[in-house]
Protein backbone atom coordinates (compact mmCIF):
# COMPACT_ATOMS: atom_id res chain seq x y z
CA UNK A 1 0.00 0.00 0.00
CA UNK A 2 2.16 3.03 -1.01
CA UNK A 3 -0.14 6.27 -0.73
CA UNK A 4 -0.60 8.04 -3.53
CA UNK A 5 -1.12 11.31 -1.52
CA UNK A 6 0.94 11.17 1.70
CA UNK A 7 4.18 12.82 1.00
CA UNK A 8 3.42 14.23 -2.67
CA UNK A 9 1.95 17.02 -4.46
CA UNK A 10 -1.98 16.30 -4.98
CA UNK A 11 -4.43 18.47 -6.81
CA UNK A 12 -8.22 18.24 -5.78
CA UNK A 13 -9.89 15.68 -7.72
CA UNK A 14 -12.62 16.68 -10.18
CA UNK A 15 -15.12 14.31 -8.95
CA UNK A 16 -15.34 12.14 -5.93
CA UNK A 17 -15.37 9.50 -8.99
CA UNK A 18 -12.23 10.06 -9.46
CA UNK A 19 -10.97 10.55 -5.91
CA UNK A 20 -8.05 7.70 -4.58
CA UNK A 21 -8.11 7.03 -1.20
CA UNK A 22 -5.34 6.13 0.32
CA UNK A 23 -5.42 3.53 3.11
CA UNK A 24 -2.43 2.74 5.39
CA UNK A 25 -1.94 -0.12 7.89
CA UNK A 26 -3.11 0.58 11.31
CA UNK A 27 -0.83 0.91 13.62
CA UNK A 28 -2.93 -0.86 16.34
CA UNK A 29 -4.38 -4.21 15.03
CA UNK A 30 -6.49 -5.86 17.74
CA UNK A 31 -6.70 -2.76 19.70
CA UNK A 32 -10.90 -1.48 19.70
CA UNK A 33 -10.79 2.47 19.27
CA UNK A 34 -12.83 4.91 17.22
CA UNK A 35 -11.29 7.60 14.98
CA UNK A 36 -13.70 11.19 14.19
CA UNK A 37 -13.18 13.24 11.48
CA UNK A 38 -15.20 16.46 11.59
CA UNK A 39 -15.24 18.58 9.16
CA UNK A 40 -17.43 21.56 9.50
CA UNK A 41 -17.45 23.31 6.06
CA UNK A 42 -18.31 20.61 3.54
CA UNK A 43 -19.86 21.55 0.37
CA UNK A 44 -21.43 20.30 -2.46
CA UNK A 45 -23.97 21.18 -4.92
CA UNK A 46 -27.77 21.14 -5.23
CA UNK A 47 -28.76 18.95 -8.01
CA UNK A 48 -31.86 20.61 -9.02
CA UNK A 49 -30.77 24.33 -8.53
CA UNK A 50 -26.96 23.63 -8.82
CA UNK A 51 -26.57 26.05 -5.65
CA UNK A 52 -24.04 25.12 -2.86
CA UNK A 53 -25.43 23.29 -0.06
CA UNK A 54 -23.24 23.52 3.25
CA UNK A 55 -22.60 20.80 5.95
CA UNK A 56 -21.06 19.43 9.26
CA UNK A 57 -19.69 15.91 8.42
CA UNK A 58 -18.86 13.75 11.71
CA UNK A 59 -17.14 10.85 10.49
CA UNK A 60 -16.44 8.11 13.26
CA UNK A 61 -15.17 4.77 12.57
CA UNK A 62 -13.11 1.51 14.61
CA UNK A 63 -10.65 0.79 12.16
CA UNK A 64 -9.68 -2.87 11.11
CA UNK A 65 -6.53 -3.55 9.24
CA UNK A 66 -6.20 -0.32 7.80
CA UNK A 67 -7.18 3.36 8.50
CA UNK A 68 -7.63 6.00 5.63
CA UNK A 69 -4.79 8.90 5.15
CA UNK A 70 -6.19 12.04 6.06
CA UNK A 71 -4.74 13.97 3.23
CA UNK A 72 -6.67 11.13 0.73
CA UNK A 73 -9.94 12.28 2.53
CA UNK A 74 -9.67 15.95 2.51
CA UNK A 75 -9.44 15.66 -1.30
CA UNK A 76 -11.92 13.15 -1.41
CA UNK A 77 -14.19 15.54 0.10
CA UNK A 78 -12.85 18.22 -1.60
CA UNK A 79 -13.93 16.90 -4.62
CA UNK A 80 -17.63 17.14 -3.64
CA UNK A 81 -17.41 21.14 -3.86
CA UNK A 82 -18.61 20.62 -7.28
CA UNK A 83 -20.43 17.16 -7.56
CA UNK A 84 -24.59 17.56 -7.57
CA UNK A 85 -26.45 15.37 -5.31
CA UNK A 86 -28.80 15.21 -2.57
CA UNK A 87 -28.14 15.43 1.08
CA UNK A 88 -28.92 11.49 1.58
CA UNK A 89 -26.92 10.57 -1.70
CA UNK A 90 -23.60 12.64 -0.19
CA UNK A 91 -24.10 11.52 2.83
CA UNK A 92 -24.61 7.88 2.56
CA UNK A 93 -22.70 7.79 -0.30
CA UNK A 94 -19.65 9.09 1.75
CA UNK A 95 -20.16 6.45 4.30
CA UNK A 96 -20.62 3.44 1.95
CA UNK A 97 -17.49 4.22 0.33
CA UNK A 98 -15.40 4.15 3.51
CA UNK A 99 -16.89 1.47 4.59
CA UNK A 100 -16.91 -0.42 1.67
CA UNK A 101 -13.11 0.11 0.69
CA UNK A 102 -11.38 0.52 3.88
CA UNK A 103 -13.53 -2.74 5.90
CA UNK A 104 -13.23 -1.03 9.07
CA UNK A 105 -15.08 -3.15 12.32
CA UNK A 106 -17.65 -0.32 12.13
CA UNK A 107 -18.56 3.06 10.47
CA UNK A 108 -21.09 6.15 10.84
CA UNK A 109 -21.23 9.33 9.66
CA UNK A 110 -23.82 12.36 10.13
CA UNK A 111 -24.66 14.52 7.73
CA UNK A 112 -26.02 17.63 9.43
CA UNK A 113 -26.90 20.21 6.38
CA UNK A 114 -27.56 23.84 6.81
CA UNK A 115 -31.15 25.01 5.87
CA UNK A 116 -31.95 25.75 2.73
CA UNK A 117 -35.78 26.72 1.70
CA UNK A 118 -36.34 26.72 5.66
CA UNK A 119 -35.53 23.34 6.25
CA UNK A 120 -32.64 21.73 7.72
CA UNK A 121 -31.51 18.17 6.85
CA UNK A 122 -29.19 16.00 8.86
CA UNK A 123 -28.57 12.05 7.40
CA UNK A 124 -27.05 9.73 9.39
CA UNK A 125 -25.93 6.05 8.39
CA UNK A 126 -23.88 3.50 9.86
CA UNK A 127 -22.44 0.22 8.83
CA UNK A 128 -23.96 -2.31 11.34
CA UNK A 129 -24.05 -2.31 15.15
CA UNK A 130 -21.78 -0.95 17.59
CA UNK A 131 -18.54 -3.85 18.60
CA UNK A 132 -19.27 -4.42 21.88
CA UNK A 133 -16.63 -2.20 24.13
CA UNK A 134 -16.30 0.31 21.65
CA UNK A 135 -16.64 3.88 23.29
CA UNK A 136 -19.17 5.51 20.94
CA UNK A 137 -19.34 9.59 21.81
CA UNK A 138 -22.30 11.37 21.15
CA UNK A 139 -21.23 13.10 17.69
CA UNK A 140 -21.16 16.58 19.32
CA UNK A 141 -23.57 18.79 16.66
CA UNK A 142 -26.14 20.05 17.96
CA UNK A 143 -29.66 20.32 16.14
CA UNK A 144 -30.26 23.58 13.85
CA UNK A 145 -31.60 26.24 15.90
CA UNK A 146 -31.13 28.96 13.77
CA UNK A 147 -30.66 32.86 15.04
CA UNK A 148 -32.54 31.77 18.54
Amino acid sequence: MTPLHLGQASTLPASPEEAALDYVPNPRVGSLYLVRFAVPEFTSLCPVTGQPDFAHLVIDYAPGDTIVESKSLKLFLGSFRNHAGFHEDVTVGIGQRLFDEMHPRFLRIGGYWYPRGGIPIDVFWQSGAVPEGLWLPDQGVPGYRGRG
